[in-house]
């Protein structure tokens, strides 16, 4: 026998998994780049990291800020102080910033001499029958529109919103004709609330908006419903109109300020001056009041359509994006 010895075999290295070898032709150039983030803003973040970049951009946010606060509560701050200046203090040149003397007498003269009392309830008889009219006409048309599918619906509707594109003095002369003599009845409005609530009763803005939220409610709530028996009316009154509140709220604010804050229309139909609306009444009594009398009526008159914003801003907000999503 060989005096050799067998020398015991030894086990192969073994490979990392992390060190597998790498494909021919793909080396640090074949592997793929992350790609760099693109910015698409005027000024990057690194950029506003820095101090001198947080400086620029808190200077440039409150300058355009306080400008735009500015330039829309200045002309309100200057109505509610120029009640308070004498018209010498008004005439003065260049005007005071601040009044010299605080007088709020001159709000219950304003209110007796231009005799706002009755002004504000024509006009919240006028607003508040337009505001029925408008519901009862603009919901029942979006949920036929939106439920109901009648024929032609589409084109209805495009019909509609076509009468926004055009502009209000256009339509000014037909519609006054339309009031003075009424078609197929003959009846003559002027000098009636119906001159006001039935213009006001059809909006194409309206319906539209009603509309997008009404597409918004499930069909299968209202499929379930007519199954049960309900017929189409007491499925807008007992499903849709609880339902659709937010977009209704929205609805009446707008078609309330509307008509509170309407010029040229009620200056049309309503010439007698004992159902004049309160821009119509004071803008009648303007010639003949002093100046500061004037601005606090103009005060006065501005207050509820100012309540009713501030009250129901978020619900404005809300009602307005409502429907806008679905899912």
């Amino acid at each position: 026998m060989s005096n050799a010895t067998v020398q015991p075999s030894r086990p192969a290295p073994s490979r990392r998994p992390d060190s597998a070898p790498v494909k021919a032709g793909r080396g640090t150039r074949g592997r793929r780049k992350e790609a760099a983030p693109q910015f698409r803003g005027v000024v990057s973040p690194h950029t506003l990291k820095t101090p001198r970049g947080r400086v620029i951009y808190w200077i440039v946010l409150v300058t355009v800020v306080l400008g735009f606060t500015a330039a829309f509560v200045f002309p309100l701050y200057w109505m509610v102080t120029g009640a308070l200046r004498s018209p010498e203090e008004l005439a003065q040149m260049p005007p005071g910033f601040f009044p010299e003397s605080l007088d709020f007498a001159v709000y219950a003269e304003a209110w007796d001499q231009l005799n706002l009392g009755q002004f504000l309830g024509n006009t919240l008889l006028y607003a508040g029958g337009a505001l029925l009219f408008t519901l009862a006409v603009d919901v029942t048309a979006a949920y036929a529109l939106s439920k109901l599918r009648p024929v032609l619906g589409n084109l209805v509707l495009g019909l509609m919103l076509a009468t926004l594109m055009i502009p209000p003095m256009v339509i000014l002369l037909p519609a006054y004709l339309t009031v003075k003599d009424l078609p197929i009845l003959g009846w003559d409005l002027l000098n009636t609330p119906w001159a006001i609530w039935l213009p006001a009763a059809a909006n194409g803005f309206y319906i539209f908006l009603l509309k997008r939220f009404f597409d918004s409610i499930p069909r299968e709530l209202l499929e379930a419903a007519q199954i049960d028996g309900a017929s189409a009316s007491r499925i807008l009154w007992s499903i849709v109109l609880p339902v659709s509140r937010p977009i209704i709220g929205v609805v009446s604010i707008l078609s309330v300020v509307t008509v509170w804050k309407d010029f040229v229309w009620p200056l049309l139909v309503l010439p007698d001056s004992e159902n004049m609306s309160i821009s119509v009444g004071i803008a009648s009594l303007s010639a003949q009041m002093p100046q500061n009398v004037l601005i606090a009526a103009l005060v006065i008159a501005s207050l509820p359509a100012i309540i009713v914003f501030f009250v129901f801003q978020r619900s404005i907000m809300a009602g307005l994006t409502a429907g806008s999503l679905k899912g």
